[in-house]
């Protein structure tokens, strides 16, 4: 990564969750958990990008198989413009969610410079419905397969790019709750897809040396998009869909150091922190460590 200004962007969204309470995640990560603090105590320059709120009346959907969708394209347009004019910068963009429907805009912005643009999604579900295939019509559950150009062509098509990435390019890790139709598309396009049966198999660090290995040939630019319940609830107790027997503390860390002594990533994202489902802010600090190791943090 070296020494780059990182330029965070906070997304305070949560109408493509189910469960409202992540459009609270950012100012509990900034403020709450200190993000500012954690950042400056390890010399990493960085500044405030701005937020990226929808506040005007939008029509609602007319689908209850993508809901407010008309709020989802309106804030993932506007984080994409961000997210691109901060790269544009040579600045590296830190986007705190908000839901993981977010993830549409950042990659959408990214897209714009990287060609071959690797993703690693750390996340207990893959993300690979369709708003036929979905079983809430919720499009946090939408938003890895959109960025594959799967699903709503008023999401897929935006900035003009589809796909913004490749099946090829594309490392999912954690993942432990997979629809019938997910699981499907992931053997039909060979998406690398590390589940925690694999991570108890072959070990957090096997897992990801092979990530790093799969990507550092073939792409120009690698984004993380971290889900926090990729995490064990019993780590990460706030967050709306959390599912049993995921990443421990130290899995989470030692995946984030290996990717920062890499020197791969290009920007990164951390999504789903929902402070109303946690204990005295527990999920957002952890977030902030989780932070900390992607960029650098060391314990010796």
């Amino acid at each position: 990564m070296g020494i780059q200004q990182v330029a965070i962007v906070s997304v305070p969204f949560g109408k493509g969750a189910g469960t409202p309470g992540a459009e609270l995640g950012p100012a509990h990560i900034l403020h709450a958990a200190g993000l500012s603090r954690k950042l400056t105590e390890l010399g990493i320059p960085y500044r405030m990008a701005g937020e990226v709120s929808v506040t005007a009346q939008l029509p609602p959907s007319q689908s209850a198989n993508a809901k407010h969708l008309s709020e989802v394209h309106e804030t993932c347009s506007q984080l994409s413009e961000r997210v691109a004019e901060i790269v544009a910068e040579g600045a590296f963009p830190l986007v705190l969610g908000g839901d993981h429907s977010i993830s549409i805009g950042t990659i959408a912005g990214l897209a714009e410079h990287y060609e071959d643009l690797g993703v690693i999604w750390f996340d207990a579900h893959s993300d690979l419905n369709t708003e036929d295939t979905s079983p809430s019509g919720n499009i946090h559950g939408m938003s890895l397969g959109i960025s594959l150009g799967r699903g709503i062509p008023l999401l897929t098509g935006l900035r003009g790019i589809s796909p913004k990435i490749k099946p090829e390019h594309v490392a999912i890790v954690g993942a432990r709750s997979l629809d019938s139709g997910e699981k499907a598309y992931i053997r039909s396009l060979g998406i690398t897809c590390y589940t925690m049966h694999d991570i108890d198999r072959l070990g957090i660090a096997r897992v990801m040396e092979k990530v790093i290995q799969q990507l550092k040939q073939t792409t120009d630019g690698v984004h993380v998009s971290f889900d926090i319940d990729s995490l064990d609830p019993l780590e990460a107790p706030g967050t709306g869909t959390p599912v049993r027997g995921g990443l421990s503390y130290r899995e989470a860390h030692l995946a984030l150091e290996l990717l920062y002594q890499s020197n791969l990533v290009t920007s990164a994202e951390v999504v789903e922190v929902n402070p109303s489902l946690d204990h005295h802010d527990q999920t957002a600090k952890l977030a902030v460590e989780l932070i900390g190791s992607l960029l650098g943090e060391q314990i010796l």
